[in-house]
C-alpha cells in the first residue's frame, strides 16, 4: 500500500540541511517529490552507485539551469501541475529568479509554497547569514542546554536545522495542503528555524512560569542537575541514561542500583541534596560495565537505555523488532517515520545523482522530446 501522501507532487529546489530532510520527510510518505537541482551540479554518475547522502533519498532529480530563462520557464511549467513547492533561498533570492510566490501562485493559485530560513522572511536578522547554532541561540534554547558551570552544549544541528527547521516545514506544507483541499487556494509557509526553536521550548516556559525552572543551567530536573534524570559513566567507560521521575519509576531505581539500601536517603524533589546525590548515584554506576547494567535494568520501570554509538543503535534487539534502521543499496539508515496501520510510508528509492532523471520527469510534465532536446541546447535543462 502507498504511503499518506501518495498522489502528491511536490517540488523541491535543491538547497542544504533541513530543506532536503523536510524533502525526505514528505517523500518517506509517498509523495513524488522531483528535486530541482543546479545544472552545473550535473557531473553524470552510475545509477547504480547511488551517492551516499541519505538526505536526498526517496526523490528523482533534474537538472535546470536557474539563471537561464528558458530554465526558468520549465520549472514554472513544472508548478503549473504540482501540489508544492519548497525552497530554501535568502528572502528575496526566488523572487529576483523569477520563481517567487507571486509568478508561482499565478501560474497556479492552489499551489503551497514552502519556505525554509534561519531568521525568516522579515525581521532585522532577516537577510543575514547563519546557522543552527545561531537560530537557536537567540531562540533562547542553546543558553539552557548543558551542565552546572559549564559552556551551552551545543545539541548537534538537531535542534535548529532539522526539529525547528525541516520538521515545521514539512508539518506546515501538509497543513496547506490539506487546506488548500477545502479552499481551492494555495499558500506561502514561512518556516524560520529561529521561529520553531522557540516553539520546542514550549514547556520550559510553562515550568518558568510555574515557578519550577531555575535561571542557572544544569540545576533543573531535565538539564542534568537532578541525580535521577542524567546520563553516567559505567566501568567500562560506557555510558547508561536515567529518567527516573515519577516516584515509583525512582523506587526501581533505588532499588536495582542498590542505593535504597543506604539509610540517609534525601527526598527525591529536595533540589539541595541533588549534587551530594548525584555522586552517590555516579559512584554506584562506575561499579559495573554498561552490559552488567543493562542486565539488571533493561525491561524494568527505572526508565533505562544503555547509550549506543551510532555503530550499535541498529544492532539493540528492539530496534531490530521494530525496524527503526533498514539497509538500502548495502547503506544503513534510519526507517521512515512514523508507522501507519494501513498507508506504510517506506523509502522509495536511493538519493539521486543531480539531473539523473531529468528526461524522465520532463516528459511526465508533458513536455515533447523536442522540446527538451531544445532545452538541453540552450542549456537550460541537463
Amino acid at each position: 500500500m502507498a504511503g499518506p501522501l501518495s498522489g502528491y507532487r511536490i517540488l523541491e529546489i535543491a538547497g542544504i540541511g533541513p530543506g532536503p530532510f523536510a524533502s525526505m520527510l514528505l517523500a518517506d510518505m509517498g509523495a513524488d517529490v522531483i528535486r530541482i537541482d543546479r545544472s552545473q551540479a550535473v557531473m553524470g554518475g552510475d545509477p547504480d552507485k547511488p551517492p551516499f547522502d541519505l538526505l536526498n533519498r526517496g526523490r528523482r532529480s533534474i537538472g535546470v539551469d536557474l539563471k537561464n530563462p528558458d530554465g526558468i520557464e520549465t520549472v514554472l511549467k513544472l508548478v503549473e501541475s504540482s501540489d508544492a513547492l519548497l525552497e530554501g533561498f535568502r528572502p528575496g533570492v526566488t523572487e529576483r529568479l523569477g520563481i517567487g510566490p507571486d509568478v508561482c501562485l499565478a501560474r497556479n493559485p492552489k499551489l503551497v509554497y514552502g519556505r525554509m530560513t534561519g531568521w525568516g522572511q522579515d525581521g532585522p536578522y532577516a537577510q543575514a547569514a547563519g546557522h543552527d547554532i545561531n537560530y537557536i541561540s537567540l531562540a533562547g534554547a542553546l543558553e539552557s542546554i548543558g551542565r552546572k558551570g559549564q559552556p551551552p552544549s551545543v545539541p548537534l544541528n538537531l535542534v535548529g536545522d532539522f526539529g525547528g527547521g525541516a520538521m515545521f516545514l514539512a508539518f506546515g506544507v501538509v497543513c496547506g495542503l490539506l487546506e488548500a483541499q477545502r479552499s481551492g487556494q494555495g499558500q506561502v509557509v514561512d518556516a524560520a528555524m529561529v521561529d520553531g526553536a522557540a516553539l520546542l521550548m514550549t514547556m520550559f516556559y510553562s515550568l518558568k512560569n510555574m515557578g519550577f525552572w531555575n535561571p542557572e543551567r544544569g540545576t533543573n530536573l531535565l538539564d542534568s542537575g537532578s541525580h535521577f534524570y542524567d546520563v553516567y559513566e559505567c566501568a567500562d567507560g560506557r555510558y547508561i541514561s536515567i529518567g527516573s521521575i515519577e516516584p515509583q519509576f525512582y523506587a526501581e531505581l533505588l532499588r536495582l542500583s542498590g542505593l535504597g539500601e543506604q539509610p540517609d536517603l534525601a527526598f527525591q524533589m529536595d533540589q539541595s541534596a541533588w549534587p551530594a546525590m548525584k555522586e552517590r548515584v555516579a559512584a554506584i554506576f562506575k561499579a559495573k560495565t554498561r552490559d552488567e547494567w543493562c542486565a539488571i535494568m533493561e525491561h524494568t520501570d527505572v526508565c533505562f537505555a544503555p547509550v549506543l554509538s551510532l555503530d550499535e543503535a541498529h544492532l539493540h534487539p528492539h530496534n531490530v523488532a521494530r525496524g527503526t534502521f533498514t539497509e538500502r543499496n548495502g547503506v544503513l539508515q534510519p526507517s521512515p517515520a512514523p508507522r501507519f496501520s494501513r498507508t506504510e510510508p517506506e523509502i522509495q528509492r536511493p538519493p539521486s545523482h543531480p539531473g539523473q532523471h531529468t528526461d524522465e520527469v520532463l516528459s511526465e510534465f508533458g513536455i515533447s522530446e523536442a522540446d527538451i532536446a531544445k532545452l538541453r541546447e540552450a542549456g537550460a535543462v541537463k
